[in-house]
């Protein structure tokens, strides 16, 4: 650890759901899942589960505060619990899975502190946030397989994370409630149920799935330019397919094990709006990627109109 960054320890509940959201983030150097809060020196995990060890499963993030700093990490914290929770976390119960803020620094109770506070004031809640926030104790790194759960079986830890109820919880709890009525006013109903559910239209009965005129298509949320004509083409499936994005930084992409199945889900960046799905057989010529889009999820500009529509520099794709 160099002099600029610091450490914060977080309990939500299960350690493998706690990980993923701050590794994302920019600052942070790492994320270890472990065991800490309790009287036993270097438990195992079944130990700390039996709920003898007075340990809870908990994060500790190594961080520089320049870039990330702690206030940022404990909102994104509150983002990912159950703060209204005394007995554990979603599927999980028992001591092991309560949640907690492990204070390292005066600092860094005083922020938590004040950030709990405005969360109960927010109305976000409609019961007493009940995580407590104690001063940090000896932190013990779990098992290796549990580190970086989330990569080592993306499968499983998604169907976790969703089985548990925690993807519900959090969805329903963080969302933004005055942009969802937005949105239903805005959309169209198709247009809301794909981007804002994953749904999915109907083939061959959708506005662009054999478009020919030239163009780019935006998001229909954000309007953050996707896909282009030039790398269209007739996939036969019935919704509007393309060999790439414009950029690939402009979409993301998620394992989605819905409907029996295992496929890459591909939501937008910028409108966090669920798009269709990449598939890997696409032209060879053109990488082999098929990304299959929804209608509903696009709006397109034809290429006479991008000045018009602000998009004007996306016209050198056309000459």
């Amino acid at each position: 650890m160099t002099s600029h960054n610091h450490i914060a320890t977080f309990a939500g509940g299960c350690f493998w759901c706690m990980v993923k959201p701050f590794d994302e983030q920019p600052g942070i150097e790492k994320v270890v899942s472990g065991y800490t809060g309790g009287h036993k020196e270097n438990p195992t995990y079944e130990e700390v589960c039996s709920d003898t060890t007075g340990h809870v499963e908990a994060v500790q993030i190594t961080f520089n505060p320049e870039i990330f700093p702690y206030e940022k990490l404990v909102e994104l914290f509150w983002q990912q619990i159950d703060p209204t929770d005394e007995g554990g976390q979603f599927a999980d119960r028992g001591e092991s899975y309560k949640t907690a803020i492990f204070y390292h620094s005066e600092e860094q109770r005083q922020i938590a502190e004040k950030s709990k506070e405005n969360l109960a004031k927010s109305g976000r809640f409609s019961k007493p946030i009940v995580t407590p926030i104690i001063e940090a104790k000896p932190f013990y790194p779990a098992e290796e397989y549990h580190q970086d759960y989330h990569k080592k079986h993306p499968i499983r830890y998604k169907m976790y994370r969703k089985g548990s109820g925690r993807e519900g919880f959090l969805k329903e709890a963080w969302s933004n409630k005055e942009q969802q009525k937005e949105l239903r006013n805005r959309l169209t109903p198709m247009q809301y149920e794909v981007t804002q559910n994953n749904g999915t239209e109907p083939p061959f009965r959708n506005e662009y799935w054999d478009n020919k005129e030239e163009g780019i298509y935006v998001n229909i949320v954000s309007g953050e330019p996707l896909f282009s004509s030039q790398d269209q083409y007739d996939a036969g499936c019935g919704w509007p397919s393309f060999t790439k994005p414009i950029d690939k930084s402009v979409v993301e992409e998620e394992t989605d094990t819905s409907h029996g199945m295992i496929r890459t889900e591909v939501r937008s960046k910028g409108g966090n709006a669920h798009l269709g799905h990449v598939f890997d057989d696409g032209p060879s010529s053109h990488g082999g990627l098929r990304y299959c889009i929804n209608s509903a999820a696009l709006r397109f500009i034809p290429k006479s109109d991008l000045e018009k529509e602000g998009y004007g520099e996306y016209k050198k794709l056309f000459s």
